[in-house]
C-alpha cells in the first residue's frame, strides 16, 4: 500500500497543500530510496539475532507509524524528512521476508509463497484505488484534506496488521505453534532433504526439540530418505544455520557471487518499470482526460490480469522448476506495452498499453526474487546475497522517480522510452544469467 499512498496523495492535493513545485515531489520520492537502500544489508544481518517473527513486525509497525505522521506534513522540508525516515523503516522488510520464507519452505515451494506476497502489491493497486477514492471524500473532516486522511488511515491500518502478525508469525518452523510435535519434525525433515547441508536447522536459535539427521547412503545417490534421532536441545547436532556466526568472509562470498550481480541488474530494470508504473499510473490516467475519483477508478482494471498471472506463473514456476525462462517470456509483453504507448495516437490505445505493461512486469518479480534464496548456501551468505540484490536493484528507484513528469503529458513518450530501455536491459541480463 506504500506506493499507492504516494501516488494517490499526489492527485488528491499533496503538491498543492505542501507548496511543491518543479521536481520537488520527485525529489521527495527519491530521498526515500537513500535510506531504504542503506538499511537493507544491515537489517538482514541482524535478522537471525532478533528473530524474524519479532523483527519484521517491528519494522512494519515503525513504517506504519511514520506513514501516519506523513499526514501531518505541511511543507517541502517536512516531506523530505518524513520520506527519509520512511525509507529507513521500510528498507529491511522485503529482504527479510525473502530470507524468512526461504527457511520455512522447500526450494521449489518458495515462489508460490513469494507470488502470493507479490500479488498483494497488485491487489493494493486494484482495491487500494477504490479505497483511496472513498477516503478522498473525507476531505474537510477534522479540518484535514483528503490526502492527509489517506496517510493517516492507511498508516494506522499498517500498524494494526503489524501487531497482529507479531502474534501469529512463528520464529521458525521448529517452534510453529500451529503445528503439533510430529508435524514440526516432519517439516524439519522436509527442509533437510530439500536444502541439504546448507540448511539443517531453522533461522533462529535451536528449538526445544531438534532432529539429528543424516542422509542414508545405503538408499542410493539421491538420499531421498533420512534417518532421524530426536535429541534434547542442549545435545542437538545442528550445522550452518543455527550455529553459524557472523563472519565478513561469508559476507564477501555473497558480494562476489556473479549471480547476485546479474539478477540485481535484471531486477533493477524490472523495478524501474514497476515503480514508475505504480507511482505515476494515476498521473498517466489523468493525462488521458480523467480526474479525481475517476482517475483513481481507472487505475484499478490494469492490475486484475497482473494479480492472476503473478500467482499462476508462481505455481507453474515451482512445478516446472523454472525461474529465468518465465522472465524471458513475460518481459516482452511489457516491452510491447511500452512500444504501444509510445506509438499510440488515441487514449484507448494508451490505456490498452497500460494493461500490457502490468501484465508483463508483475509476474517477473517473484521469479527473480526466488533465484538467490534457492541457490545460496549458509545463512549469512544468503542474507547478504538477497539484501545486496535488492540494494543494487532499488537504485532503480532514483531513476523511476524522475522518469515521468507533468511536462510530458499526455503522451509521456520520454518516460516510456526510458523505461522500455531498462526493461530490455533486464531481459538481456536475465538471458546471461540463464
Amino acid at each position: 500500500m506504500g506506493l499507492l499512498v504516494k501516488r494517490t496523495s499526489r492527485i488528491a492535493g499533496l503538491e498543492r497543500d505542501t507548496h511543491l513545485h518543479g521536481t520537488q515531489f520527485n525529489t521527495a520520492l527519491a530521498v526515500f530510496y537513500v535510506a531504504y537502500i542503506l538499511v537493507e544489508l544491515p537489517s538482514n544481518w541482524v535478522l537471525k539475532r532478533f528473530k524474524a517473527s519479532r523483527w519484521l513486525p517491528f519494522l512494519v509497525a515503525l513504517w506504519g507509524t511514520v506513514t501516519t505522521l506523513s499526514g501531518l506534513v505541511h511543507n517541502y522540508s517536512g516531506l523530505i524528512a518524513i520520506r527519509f525516515f520512511l525509507g529507513f523503516c521500510e528498507g529491511g522488510l522485503l529482504p527479510g521476508i525473502m530470507l524468512y520464507l526461504s527457511t520455512l519452505y522447500e526450494r521449489h515451494e518458495l515462489q508460490q509463497r513469494v507470488g502470493i506476497f507479490y500479488a498483494s502489491a497488485s491487489l493494493s493497486g486494484a482495491f487500494g484505488g477504490l479505497l483511496a477514492t472513498a477516503i478522498i471524500k473525507m476531505d474537510g473532516i477534522g479540518g484535514l484534506a483528503g490526502w492527509r486522511w489517506i496517510f493517516i488511515l492507511e498508516g494506522m491500518a499498517t500498524v494494526l496488521i503489524a501487531l497482529t502478525s507479531s502474534i501469529f508469525l512463528p520464529a521458525d518452523i521448529g517452534t510453529a505453534k500451529f503445528l503439533n510435535h510430529e508435524e514440526r519434525q516432519f517439516a524439519l525433515r522436509r527442509l533437510m532433504i530439500s536444502h541439504g547441508p546448507a540448511m539443517t536447522a531453522p533461522l533462529s536459535e535451536p528449538s526445544q526439540r531438534i532432529t539429528r539427521a543424516e542422509a542414508a547412503p545405503e538408499l542410493g545417490e539421491k538420499g531421498e530418505e533420512i534417518k532421524t534421532e530426536e535429541v534434547p536441545m542442549e545435545e542437538a547436532l545442528v550445522v550452518d544455520q543455527a550455529d553459524e556466526k557472523f563472519e565478513w568472509g561469508e559476507v564477501m562470498r555473497g558480494v562476489k557471487d556473479p549471480q547476485v550481480w546479474m539478477t540485481a541488474i535484471s531486477y533493477m530494470g524490472i523495478i524501474i518499470s514497476l515503480y514508475s508504473f505504480s507511482l505515476f499510473l494515476p498521473t498517466i490516467v489523468s493525462g488521458l482526460g480523467y480526474s479525481g475519483g475517476a482517475a483513481q477508478l481507472h487505475t484499478v482494471p490494469p492490475y486484475v490480469p497482473a494479480v492472476v498471472l503473478t500467482v499462476i506463473v508462481a505455481v507453474a514456476s515451482d512445478r516446472l522448476k523454472w525461474r529465468g525462462p518465465f522472465i524471458l517470456m513475460f518481459l516482452p509483453i511489457s516491452m510491447a506495452g511500452y512500444i504501444l504507448a509510445i506509438a499510440a495516437t488515441t487514449n484507448t490505445q494508451r490505456y490498452i498499453a497500460v494493461f500490457l505493461m502490468a501484465t508483463g512486469i508483475y509476474p517477473c518479480g517473484p521469479c527473480i526474487l526466488s533465484i538467490l534464496p534457492n541457490n545460496s548456501a549458509g545463512h549469512y551468505k544468503k542474507a547478504t546475497a538477497v539484501a545486496l540484490q535488492l540494494a543494487i536493484s532499488n537504485c532503480g528507484g532514483f531513476i523511476a522517480t524522475f522518469t515521468y513528469d507533468s511536462s510530458q503529458a499526455p503522451t509521456y513518450i520520454r518516460g516510456h522510452s526510458i523505461t522500455l530501455a531498462f526493461v530490455v536491459v533486464a531481459w538481456l541480463a536475465m538471458l546471461c544469467n540463464v
